[in-house]
């Protein structure tokens, strides 16, 4: 299951927590962002309780002042 966690870092902290972040498990990629958040991480786990407990590490890294997770919506039946 991917899901996307949106971050908004401490000021001046958005590169380091972005180093941090590429260390958990479970995150696949890190990308710094403009707009306003300043980090996207993609979450790749088997299951919904595997994104809760790679987002709680999300939550516990230094400089993460706030966060939104994303779980995608499959819209192939929609047609």
């Amino acid at each position: 299951m991917r899901s996307y966690v949106l971050i908004e870092a401490v000021i001046g902290k958005a590169r380091p927590v972005a180093v941090a972040l590429k260390k958990l498990s479970g995150v696949t990629e890190v990308h710094l962002i403009t707009g306003p958040y300043d980090i996207i991480a993609v979450v790749e786990t088997d299951s919904y309780q595997g994104v809760q407990v790679v987002t709680s590490g999300v939550h516990s890294t230094p400089g993460v002042a706030r966060t939104v997770t994303c779980l995608p919506v499959d819209m192939t039946d929609w047609a």
